[in-house]
């Protein structure tokens, strides 16, 4: 039996598969029991190593959760600022005049090459020659600087690709009824992209919360990760313990905001499905109603 997309397969392209199956299963399996052999014999598995993060709250309290705090207090202010300034050079890049294009351009494309690390670095010493913030505050002001400066340019291409990717149609049906290019582009065209953009925003955001630990790495910032040291030296060399412990954290943060998001397209998708809504006279008078384009509004109505 075929179908579409393939053709069924026969006995011995099943056969392969099985092997294929099996073969992939034992060597998942030698590799797993090599791994745990290996933390084994090395003393890593021992119960001593994993105590302190079951059996005392002061791990969590001294160096998990400080930690945890900065790193997604750094990717909060990093999103509010960086969100709005991508919508901006976003627009902007899609503007029809070339001295407001140009510009919003180079800017996207200059920060979106340099890597992160380099924009954190080069905001430390910035802020160390030229500015009278503290050096305790300076490594928080330098990630999140970093961080806008780079994620904003990602941002502005996501915004004009979500932009692009409406029909045409929409704006024609704007500029049908009058409106002008701004609020074509406030009251139309952004509330219907960001639907289409709020996966690609919140894998960004994913990618903001993981890129803190850069900070830690290099500019001393008290993230979550930067916890690991301290942690280890306090409690007996379990690397591998609190590695495993502070994976798993970011594993969950990263989860809830993705799952978030899912909860969050699915339900803006669900309020844009509508009928289509009674148009008065005034609002269609001069319109031709025989063969017009649909105008979905932001609060999700048909025009």
């Amino acid at each position: 039996m075929t179908s579409v997309l393939y053709d069924a397969q026969g006995p011995r392209a099943k056969q392969r598969n099985i092997l294929y199956t099996v073969l992939f299963l034992v060597v998942a399996a030698a590799a797993l029991w090599w791994l745990y052999d290996s933390l084994a014999s090395k003393h890593q598995l021992d119960w001593i190593k994993w105590k302190p993060f079951f059996t005392s709250s002061l791990p969590w309290e001294t160096y998990i959760w400080p930690g945890l705090q900065n790193t997604l207090k750094a990717a909060f202010f990093a999103l509010i600022i960086a969100l709005p300034l991508g919508a901006l050079f976003g627009i902007g890049r899609l503007s029809d005049h070339r001295w407001v294009r140009m510009p919003a351009g180079v800017v996207v494309e200059f920060f979106r090459a340099i890597p992160v690390l380099i924009l954190m670095i080069t905001a430390n010493a910035a802020y160390s020659e030229y500015t009278t913030i503290s050096s305790d505050s300076r490594p928080l002001y330098a990630v999140v600087t970093g961080l806008v400066l780079y994620n904003a340019s990602v941002l502005a291409e996501i915004v004009r690709a979500g932009i692009q990717s409406l029909p045409s149609g929409q704006t024609d049906a704007a500029k049908a009824i009058g409106m002008r290019k701004g609020q074509t582009m406030l009251y139309v065209l952004l509330p219907q992209s960001v639907t289409a953009m709020l996966p690609a925003i919140v894998s960004q955001l994913v990618v903001i919360v993981k890129d803190t630990a850069l900070g830690g790495a290099v500019l001393t910032f008290p993230e979550l990760l930067a916890s690991v040291r301290p942690m280890a030296a306090n409690y007996g060399a379990n690397t591998i313990a609190c590695f495993t412990i502070v994976a798993l954290i970011y594993i969950v943060v990263n989860f809830a905001l993705t799952s978030f998001a899912s909860w969050l397209e699915g339900r803006l998708r669900r309020r844009k499905k509508s009928t289509g809504a009674v148009v008065g006279a005034g609002t269609a008078s001069g319109l031709e109603t025989i063969g017009a384009p649909t105008l979905i509004v932001d609060d999700g109505r048909a025009i």
